[in-house]
């Protein structure tokens, strides 16, 4: 087995809602995105799965999240938007671009600081 990971970035604000604290408010993040994709097999050139498609892909997801308050962008319009919520939109949006690829799409990391990130992995 093989894992192809692939990372991105996106400037952002947020704020959680209901939260006591400081996340609260208005703030922003550099937020970090790892795609990491299992393959059983390599292709005819000897490759897992080609790191530019991959990167091109997510590059895609997250350019929408860019330089916004995510906030007022779907799905965190109606739900948080946590590393945790993100990290499983970015999943869900990535599996579609992977449809009909021999590939598992095996998690997404998302790293909101040097210090702290969320695996998602169904």
């Amino acid at each position: 087995m093989y894992q192809v990971s692939v990372a991105g970035y996106f400037d952002a604000a947020h704020y959680l809602r209901g939260y006591q604290g400081k996340c609260e408010k208005l703030h922003g993040h550099r937020f970090k995105v790892v795609a990491t994709l299992e393959v059983a097999s390599l292709d005819e050139l000897g490759l897992a799965y080609d790191f530019v498609e991959l990167r091109g892909h997510l590059e895609r997801i997250l350019a929408r999240f860019d330089h916004t308050c995510l906030n007022d962008i779907s799905p965190f319009d109606r739900i948080n938007p946590s590393s945790e919520n993100i990290a499983a939109t970015t999943y869900s949006e990535l599996q579609s671009l992977l449809s009909g690829a021999p590939v598992t799409l095996a998690s997404i990391e998302v790293w909101e600081s040097p210090q702290s990130c969320v695996t998602y992995s169904p």
